[in-house]
């Protein structure tokens, strides 16, 4: 059950977004036991945001969260994979983007909880 929230200070094209669905589809399968099958995306563009009090670079914030344990390196290597991409895509340096990790078990869904 992985959810990747991508919140982007640029404009997103239908294109763009489809290649970062594409591309984070595949990254995701860095974390154990995770695939796109499960995988949910989201994508907020045009997001106003301020980095080191300045508007003036593209930026993103980015939230994976997990149903599971936290797998620091694996989290560390998925790091790498979303600044890569988001950097690919979107011309987001990798200085100007944070990556936030939530591992859980109180997830739910079809209507009841794991």
């Amino acid at each position: 059950m992985p959810f990747i929230d991508s919140r982007v200070s640029v404009k997103v094209t239908k294109e763009q977004e489809l290649e970062l669905k594409k591309r984070l589809g595949q990254a995701i399968s860095v974390i154990p036991g995770k695939s796109e099958a499960w995988l949910m995306t989201g994508f907020t563009d045009e997001y106003h945001m301020y980095f080191r009090g300045d508007d003036s670079e593209p930026m993103a914030f980015i939230e994976v969260s997990i149903f599971g344990a936290p797998d620091r390196a694996a989290f560390e290597r998925m790091t790498g994979e979303l600044t890569g991409i988001f950097g690919d895509v979107l011309g987001i340096a990798p200085d100007h983007m944070y990556i936030k990790y939530t591992a859980g078990t109180d997830w739910g869904w079809n209507g009841s909880n794991f």
